[in-house]
């Protein structure tokens, strides 16, 4: 049954492999604060890498079919790609560059640089109400796949958070059928620090530290590496 899900949803997602991007962090540090008002804030301040899943995707079956062809068959496709990859990487750096001019267009990013070879240094910022569900980063003209941040109101004044993008999620991925073309080893850039603030009742949350107690305050703090497996997540219950 997962299989044929997993299926299914690559089915849906694969047309935006051919045009949209994947960002993951790299160094960063990263804040959300939720009060049982239901007034939030969330912070990300650091590095952005930008993976493009359709040269991944092309990876995957080039190098499929390298292993079927014959040796005078390989040199050609090795000349080939040689020939390719200068236009092919200048296409890659515009499109690298036009998002950072649609993110710089949404509200909360107070900063977003372009520093080359699939690097941002992004200050992100935004605070409201918690009326309806939050996802970061979404943007409909950058074409943003994966988001590293969820927060779904639900029935019975809770909310649920959920951080896939601080840690490994190459087993989610593989599970949904999306592994190869999003990027297995994208996690290799992970190297920050998520920090969960409220005063709400905190159903449950998956850091096996706890929370620190500082007045009326739960803090919980999320180290993302690499090895991280777990991603953070919270389920909260909010003033009625």
């Amino acid at each position: 049954m997962i299989e044929r899900f997993g299926k299914l949803a690559f089915a849906v997602i694969a047309p935006l492999f051919l045009f949209g991007c994947i960002l993951t962090p790299g160094k960063f540090v990263s804040s959300l604060t939720i009060n049982k008002d239901r007034s939030f804030s969330f912070t990300y301040q650091g590095e952005v890498i930008a993976i493009d899943p359709s040269e991944e995707l092309t990876k995957g079956m080039k190098g499929a079919a390298k292993d079927s062809d014959s040796a005078d068959d390989k040199k050609l496709d090795l000349a080939d790609d040689n020939k390719d990859e200068e236009p092919k990487g200048e296409d890659a750096e515009r499109k690298r560059r036009a998002v950072a001019e649609a993110l710089s267009k949404e509200a909360g990013y107070k900063s977003v640089k372009y520093l080359g070879k699939g690097k941002y240094a992004i200050d992100y910022a935004i605070s409201g109400m918690l009326s309806h569900s939050f996802i970061y980063p979404f943007n409909q003209d950058a074409e943003i796949i994966f988001p590293f941040l969820m927060v779904e109101v639900r029935a019975g004044n809770t909310v649920r958070m959920r951080a896939p993008g601080y840690a490994d999620g190459s087993d989610t991925r593989n599970k949904s059928g999306m592994g190869a073309a999003g990027g297995g080893d994208s996690s290799k850039f992970l190297d920050g620090v998520f920090t969960l603030d409220t005063d709400a009742e905190i159903v449950s949350q998956n850091n096996e530290d706890g929370p620190t107690k500082i007045g009326g305050r739960s803090i919980i703090k999320w180290r993302a590496t690499p090895l991280t497996k777990d991603a953070p997540s919270a389920v909260l219950r909010l003033g009625k």
